[in-house]
Order: C-alpha cells, then structure tokens, then sequence
C-alpha cells in the first residue's frame, strides 16, 4: 500500500522489536503495526527534528508535526493508512493478469490482497461491477471450483461471483 518493500534486514528488525508483524501472502509480505508500533509513531509527531536530518529529513519532521496535531484534536492516526481498494484491486489484478482481458480468479486476488478488510473488497469490487470495463462473473463451469474458490466468492445480484476481469485500456 505505502508503495515500498519492507523485507530482509529491516524487516526482521521491525519485527524483533515488536512494531510490526509480518505474514507471507504468496510471494509477499503484508505487514501490520502492533500496538506498541503505533505507539512508537505516535511518539515520533512529537519528537525533535535529528540534529543531522538534513532538508527531506526536516520536510518530514514537519509533515510529522502536522500529523501530531491532527492527532492532538482527536484524530486517529491510522485514518492515514486506510488503502486505496480501487487502486489495490487493480493493480492486483495487472500482477496476476498474464495477459489483457484475462479472467482471475477472486480467490488469487483476495491472496494477493490478504491485508484488505473482505467487507471492504467486496464492496468495492460491486462497485467496480458496475463501472465499464470492469467484469465479476460467475465460473461457468461449477465442477471446476475448488473449495478456495468457493471461499473467496462474492454474492450480489442473486449470485456467487469467482472470476474478476478488467478490460484494457
């Protein structure tokens, strides 16, 4: 979601100090702050600027202040980290795609997108279905489910939907 990777050393630092916890998703990580990594950040908007931060280092100790008094006036920080499903989706969707206008099943993509909420992917996947060029069907061939796909279904329109398809653009 943040648009970096998070593995190896610095990973396993987080991790070994408790800020985060990570778990595989096929041939990623997904990682999410522990309370104690929250509270690190939130301890973070109020720290000084470092001595040797240097421009980008003060731009952000600035941009982190501002977060700190949006917290101040009863904020949450987490409301900052909500993901843009829209965007998850389809980019999910261009990872597992092996060519345009090809059929994935949800079950791949729900793997792929493991740390978004199923409420809110469901939701917004409906939403896509009904834009243009974006198509949730139905696999036509109901023996070929396997139990993950059935899992992973969407139900709207008196239907369970297993395959995601976004036309080219």
């Amino acid at each position: 979601m943040a648009g970096f990777k998070l593995d190896g050393q610095p990973r396993r630092k987080l991790v070994d100090r408790k800020l985060v916890t990570s778990r595989k998703i096929g041939r990623t990580f997904a990682h999410e702050l522990t309370d104690d990594g929250w509270a690190w950040c939130k301890a973070e908007l109020t720290a000084e600027r470092p001595a040797r931060a240097g421009s980008f280092g003060g731009a952000l100790y600035t941009l982190l202040a501002g977060l700190g008094r949006h917290v101040a006036k009863g904020g949450q920080l987490y409301d900052i980290f909500q993901p843009d499903v829209e965007q998850a989706i389809r980019s999910a969707y261009a990872d597992l795609a092996k060519e345009p206008n090809e059929w994935v099943r949800l079950a791949e993509l729900r793997d792929r997108l493991g740390s978004v909420m199923r409420s809110d992917l469901d939701a917004e996947l409906e939403r896509l279905a009904g834009t243009p060029g974006v198509h949730v069907q139905a696999e036509s061939d109901q023996k070929a489910l396997t139990a993950a796909d059935e899992a992973a279904a969407i139900r709207f329109g008196g239907d369970d939907r297993h395959l995601l398809m976004i036309e080219a653009r």
